[in-house]
């Protein structure tokens, strides 16, 4: 072991030790005492829920920066590019739990240091470490929490970001990335997602009316739909455990609109059922080649039981976009829908951007608000996936990506 090695080894030892028992406002000091070892100054920062600037967390003794935007800076772009980027005596290092993008640390370097290869592979794992250790960390205390918003949650958006799964998660073949807003103020939407064998599963729904009301009825769909596919139902038998569900806990007909969905992807066949809600789309080649119209039952929580799937067989390479009524019908000062069309559009562009998924799923998703007349009426979601190594491979930092690659 070189003593360059040894350096990053005692970095990697110092952290690994200290948090076992540290709270999370302990979290940033102990990392940059730790690079302190290396001659380095650490600055974590956390992206926040609306992914518009990533926020710093506090070191003892040290100024605490201003938020960094996730566009038009050089941390925003280590952020939104997943890779790290020298600048001067800096290096922006993107941190990652997984594939899911937290944010990015900002490592100083003494003077007359240089930032090559191999100074880049160990900061990169060391922010993948600590991007581990975030998540682990987080449900200790509220303060990593509130370092990653700009305002108060209402109680519907505390319930809802509770129960689901990461933003983006990856496996070797296919990659899945999901974003909701009003971050603050969610209702009734809410995805998920399992990657399990070689048949992952994927749902967007839409729970009617606001607030906490409609967060429970979509904690109600969630739980019921996570209980039925845990105990080996279908697609057809998870909807009907909503239904049930639905039913027996609320007295006021509650329903919510749903796609369930489930990949093979030894065959390519794609099954979904379409519980009332908008079609999915199916992207080829950059191109929208189908919208998804079968399987068509009525909304969970309004048993239907001539209820069938639909199918399809998709390609490696192939996109599928899942989204909301929030996203086509938003409206801007004029009255003028975004619509399904401009949400085509959209997304063949991005698509061709050479982007993690999650990162032109981010614009995507701001252009939806940016269409919008103020705050948006309605809850916005969108989820993507795309059955593709090399989605899957654009969602690591490089020297994650060519240990990937190697093996």
């Amino acid at each position: 072991m070189t003593s360059e090695d040894a350096a990053w080894h005692g970095v990697i030892h110092e952290i690994l030790d200290q948090s076992h028992l540290w709270r999370p406002e302990d979290l940033a000091g102990v990392v940059d005492g730790a690079a302190a070892r290396r001659g380095l100054t650490a600055t974590i920062y956390l992206i926040d829920h609306e992914q518009r600037f990533l926020r710093p967390l506090e070191v003892p003794g040290r100024k605490l920066p201003e938020p960094l935007a996730a566009d038009g800076t050089t941390g925003g772009e280590a952020f939104t590019r997943v890779e790290s980027i020298p600048a001067g005596d800096r290096v922006w290092s993107p941190m990652v739990n997984g594939t899911d993008r937290l944010g990015v640390i900002e490592y100083t370097l003494p003077a007359g240091a240089d930032a090559d290869h191999e100074f880049i592979r160990q900061s990169e794992l060391v922010a993948g470490l600590v991007g581990h250790l975030i998540t682990t960390t987080r449900p200790r205390g509220d303060g990593l929490r509130l370092a990653q918003r700009s305002q108060p949650m209402t109680p519907g958006a505390e319930l809802l970001w509770q129960l689901l799964p990461p933003l983006t998660v990856s496996v070797r073949d296919f990659a899945v990335s999901a974003v909701l807003e009003p971050s603050y103020d969610v209702g009734g939407d809410a995805y998920d997602y399992v990657v399990d064998n070689r048949r992952p599963q994927f749902v967007v729904l839409d729970a009617a009316g606001r607030r906490l009301r409609a967060g429970l009825a979509a904690a109600v769909v969630l739980s019921s739909i996570r209980a039925s596919r845990r105990a080996g139902g279908d697609l057809l038998e998870q909807a009907r455990a909503a239904d049930a569900e639905l039913l027996a806990q609320f007295s006021d007909a509650r329903f919510a609109t749903a796609v369930l969905a489930e990949l093979d992807l030894g065959t390519g066949v794609l099954r979904y059922v379409n519980a009332g809600h908008p079609p999915p789309l199916v992207m080829r080649d950059g191109k929208i080649v189908e919208t998804l119209t079968a399987g068509r039952r009525m909304p969970l929580g309004i048993p239907d039981p001539q209820a069938t799937y639909g199918e399809v067989t998709l390609r490696p390479g192939d996109r599928l976009v899942l989204y909301t009524d929030g996203v086509s019908e938003a409206r801007n000062a004029a009255g003028e829908q975004f619509g399904t069309r401009r949400l085509a559009e959209l997304a063949e562009r991005h698509s061709t951007d050479d982007l993690p998924l999650s990162e032109g799923l981010r614009r995507l998703a701001h252009a939806v608000l940016a269409h919008q007349d103020g705050p948006p009426s309605d809850d916005v979601t969108l989820l993507l996936v795309e059955w593709s190594a090399d989605a899957a491979l654009r969602t690591l930092p490089p020297s994650s990506r060519e240990n990937a690659e190697a093996g």
